[in-house]
Parts: C-alpha cells; structure tokens; sequence
C-alpha cells in the first residue's frame, strides 16, 4: 500500500463507485473493481461499508467524503496502530449489539453506537450493520459530534463507557434528549 496517496485513490474509488452507481449499479458485489477491493480490505475497508457510504450518498447527499475518509481514517489508524495491520477476521453477531431504542444515562440509541463504534475500530462489524449509518448521523448530529470523532473518543476511552457518556454529556451540553 502506497501510505502517502492513500486518501487520494480512496477519493478516486469514491468519486467512481458514485458514478456507477448513479450509473445503475446497486450491487455492492460488482460496485468494486479486484484491485480496488484490494485497497480497500488495506486500509481496513470493506466494500460492503464504502457501498454503504456512497449508496447513502447518492440517495440522500450524506455522508460526504470528507466525512467517509475522516471515519475510514480512524479504522485505518487503529487497524495500523493497534492490530499491527492484521485485522481480528472476527464478525460481531448482530444480536450483540443493543436494539435501536436502548438508552444510556436517558441517551437513547447511544449503548447501540458505541458498540457499533467499538466493532467498527476492529473492523468486526456484520455487513448488515454500519457505522454512520442514516440514524448515526442524526443522534450524532443531534449530540453535536462528528463521526470521526465519535469513533477517536471510543477508541481512547477503551472499555470505559461513562468516559463516552461524559463526552456526549459534555458535547450536548449536558441537557437531556
């Protein structure tokens, strides 16, 4: 992997998996060339999650890119810093993952994103999960944080739950949603 450009070529297979996807191609199977795919499994992406991104993109104007290479860079980062670049090749079942309306300190959907943010870090989430997804965006919006952000303070906070809960608390705030 070419380690200065990477932002750059992801930007590319962006730009060009929104193209095609406009283009008529809603299959996250053939939405990426091999080398791409390549790539992309090297920065700790999968295509299923850049298929996500640009599917909401092209539906819905959101996530941007700059927000996609923001997220894809904190999973690079800890994929590099903390598993040595070997990824866990595990995958978190979805039961384990708090339903949408489970509160913590009266946030609701905030246990079910930070157990999303934690398989995210590893790379350990099921394709049919994503992180960022369209009721990420809100609640993080809503709470006043950015994704990347979001998923930096997990990673520093560890197994530390109150140190995300007094973040958010912090972000917001403070008030009750």
């Amino acid at each position: 992997m070419r380690n200065y450009d990477w932002p750059k070529r992801l930007r590319q297979i962006f730009e060009r998996a929104a193209e095609s996807y406009e283009g008529g191609n809603h299959k996250p199977e053939t939405l990426f060339r091999a080398e791409e795919a390549q790539f992309l499994q090297s920065i700790g992406c999968s295509t299923q999650e850049l298929f996500d991104f640009v599917e909401d993109f092209c539906r819905g104007g959101e996530p941007e890119f700059e927000t996609v290479l923001l997220i894809t860079a904190v999973r690079r980062d800890y994929l590099l810093a903390v598993q040595s670049g070997q990824p866990s090749g595990k995958t978190q079942p979805m039961d384990c993952f708090p339903p949408k309306d489970a509160e913590l300190a009266g946030i609701r959907w905030l246990p079910r994103l930070i157990a999303k943010a934690r398989a995210k870090l590893r790379g350990e989430l099921p394709p049919e999960l994503m992180y960022g997804c369209g009721g990420d965006r809100p609640f993080l919006r809503g709470v006043n944080v950015e994704p990347s952000d979001f998923l930096r303070v997990v990673w520093a906070a560890g197994e530390d739950t109150q140190r995300i809960v007094d973040y958010v608390l912090k972000s917001r705030g403070g008030m009750p949603q």
